[in-house]
């Protein structure tokens, strides 16, 4: 563990014989744990609820059970897919000295009949697989997320809410102008702060005042507009709050945020959001950054036919748009 990591392969020397190789298939609900025990015969395969410490005292257990038949454990290494549940189990693991690793689902070769058989013992067993094949050092089995801190998760969070603030303003400010469109009224300013009091005021195509219960809905969307503008610009203001705050820094995430600001056609925000999804990273080379953001060709090659279908497309669709 003391070498860098590689996320297409392990770079520590695999020993088999005392080491637990355990894999979860994870829900909401309930876990599925599937492992290669040395000195069993039987290759483990258990149920628990949605509990970190239940699962730590199963992989326990495991290790006294090898123990007894003779080998003695010097290594528990456990991955499972990355999705909805994040990355707080592999700290939580790596903290109670267990390997931990979440695989991209996307990198799990699987099979593409149309109609294949999917259980979750299936899934733990195609995990143990390509996990295996990424222990022992083999490329191409799968790739592994890199597990960020609880600080550097939380540095996203407010250039992905303006984000997803942004998108809620376009679709409210889209619906208030399709109702508005209805009646033939296309000279409202949605911009303008007295937006709501003209309503009163605002007549249709024929010259009657607005219908009672459309007039409330109206009401009701600017309101709601009114309230994600406020938080769009609580946001911006506390970022650069920090910015100015840390200006005497000559490194660091809001140096590197303020230095990328400087050139011409890139803002506060996009430097933001470059900062804290892909620069903050340490990534090796360009071509990581261009695989990472889904920058690099997804070439089709078969006998004769040669042909580049563009871009791929995979890993952050916000680095991709930022950076295109």
């Amino acid at each position: 563990m003391s070498q860098s990591f590689d996320a297409s392969r392990s770079l520590a020397a695999l020993e088999q014989d005392n080491t637990i190789i355990a894999v979860i298939e994870m829900s909401k609900a309930k876990w599925l744990v599937a492992a290669l025990v040395p000195g069993l015969k039987r290759q483990p395969l258990k149920k628990l609820d949605a509990n970190a410490p239940a699962l730590l005292k199963l992989l326990q257990r495991w290790r006294d059970e090898a123990g007894r038949a003779g080998h003695p454990i010097k290594r528990i290494a456990v991955a499972y897919e990355a999705a909805g549940d994040g990355f707080w189990l592999a700290r939580w693991l790596r903290a109670h000295d267990i390997e931990a690793y979440a695989i991209h689902p996307a990198s799990v070769a699987v099979s593409r009949e149309h109609r294949r058989a999917k259980t979750d013992r299936l899934d733990t067993e195609l995990l143990m697989r390509a996990f295996l094949g990424w222990l022992r050092g083999e490329k191409r089995h799968c790739t592994m997320a890199a597990i960020p801190t609880n600080e550097e998760e939380d540095a996203r969070r407010p250039s992905r809410e303006r984000e997803t603030l942004v998108g809620e303003k376009t679709r409210l400010v889209n619906r208030i102008k399709a109702i508005l469109s209805r009646f033939g009224i296309r000279s409202l300013r949605l911009s303008l702060r007295q937006a709501a009091d003209r309503l009163e005021a605002i007549r249709t195509a024929e010259g009657t005042p607005l219908p009672d219960n459309t007039r409330a809905e109206l009401h009701r969307f600017l309101e709601r507009l009114s309230l994600v503008r406020a938080q769009i610009r609580a946001i911006e203001q506390e970022r650069e709050r920090r910015l100015a705050a840390a200006a005497a820094a000559d490194n660091g995430p809001h140096a590197m945020v303020r230095l990328i600001a400087r050139i011409i056609g890139i803002g506060v925000e996009t430097a933001d959001m470059l900062v804290n999804e892909i620069l903050s990273r340490g990534l090796r080379d360009r071509r990581a950054v261009a695989r990472y953001a889904g920058l690099t060709g997804s070439p089709d090659e078969s006998g004769k036919r040669r042909r580049e279908k563009g871009l791929a497309r995979t890993g952050n669709a916000r680095v991709r748009r930022g950076m295109i």
